[in-house]
């Protein structure tokens, strides 16, 4: 039997040493990365520092390390120095901006408000003067509305709720008013003096004014086409008087009512 012939070995480095030798490169690269990571460079952490400090103000008022400075290093002790540590973030600025801007936002919107009051007053005023009811209507504005007073003795005798005849062509001309002109919330408001009530049909002067503001409430409804769901009607007795109780003319100015019509920019 012939022998077998021997084969010969394989040519070159065996697999597993090339294996080898690559993980060595790995791991060489990997601990020079490691080495640069670690090295510093003092310029460019004294610039990101610096962008802290004026971005944040973190160090700029305080220390350049924790331990140091404002409500840092002493813990409660410095508490007192709290106004001292807010002006130096800038956070109370900030705040007075902001007060600022809301001040300036409110005040640009009543100065509108009292625009559109006067523009509004300017055209009733016009057609109270075209029907000579000057004598029987007063017209005052704010920048939420403008009001319309009709003396009480020209709309109810003493204590009662009940429209004067002479008294409808009167609100008549002021139902035409307000359809024309109101695009907002009407409100209606009886106010009496302060004498008090005694054998009449109400009890005191707060339902005295109530049922006098609910009677021109009504009366308006009946002669005109105005949304009952934009008008109000209340009764404020004695307590917002215009002028002295003490003097009949006084009292007299007193017993009246009054019809606010609210801009479109007003919060009613």
């Amino acid at each position: 039997m012939a022998k077998k012939k021997q084969e010969d070995p394989p040519k070159g480095s065996p697999a597993w040493m090339a294996t080898f030798s690559d993980l060595m490169n790995l791991l060489l690269c990997f601990f020079v990365l490691l080495f640069a990571m670690s090295t510093i460079d003092e310029v460019a952490q004294e610039q990101i520092v610096a962008s802290f400090s004026q971005t944040f103000s973190v160090f700029d008022k305080g220390a350049s390390a924790i331990g140091d400075g404002v409500l840092i290093s002493n813990g409660t002790s410095q508490l007192s120095e709290l106004d001292e540590y807010i002006n130096s973030t800038g956070k109370l600025a900030e705040g007075e901006i902001v007060d600022d801007d809301v001040a300036a936002a409110q005040e640009q919107l009543e100065e509108a408000q009292m625009e559109e009051s006067e523009e509004l007053a300017e055209k009733i005023q016009e057609a109270v003067d075209e029907k000579d009811m000057g004598k029987e209507i007063d017209i005052e504005i704010t920048s939420q509305y403008v009001q319309l007073t009709l003396k009480g003795a020209l709309l109810f005798d003493s204590g009662s709720t009940l429209l004067k005849d002479e008294a409808k062509p009167v609100l008549d001309q002021v139902g035409l008013i307000l359809e024309r002109y109101a695009e907002g919330t009407i409100e209606i408001e009886g106010h009496t003096d302060n004498v008090p009530m005694s054998g009449a049909k109400y009890s005191n002067n707060n339902e005295l004014s109530s049922g006098r503001a609910l009677s021109v409430f009504d009366y308006l409804l009946s002669v005109t086409n105005l949304d009952p769901a934009n008008v109000k009607h209340s009764g404020r007795g004695e307590y917002v008087p215009v002028a002295d109780n003490s003097t009949a003319e006084g009292r007299t100015r007193n017993r009246r009512v009054e019809i606010k019509i609210y801009n479109s920019l007003s919060a009613y």
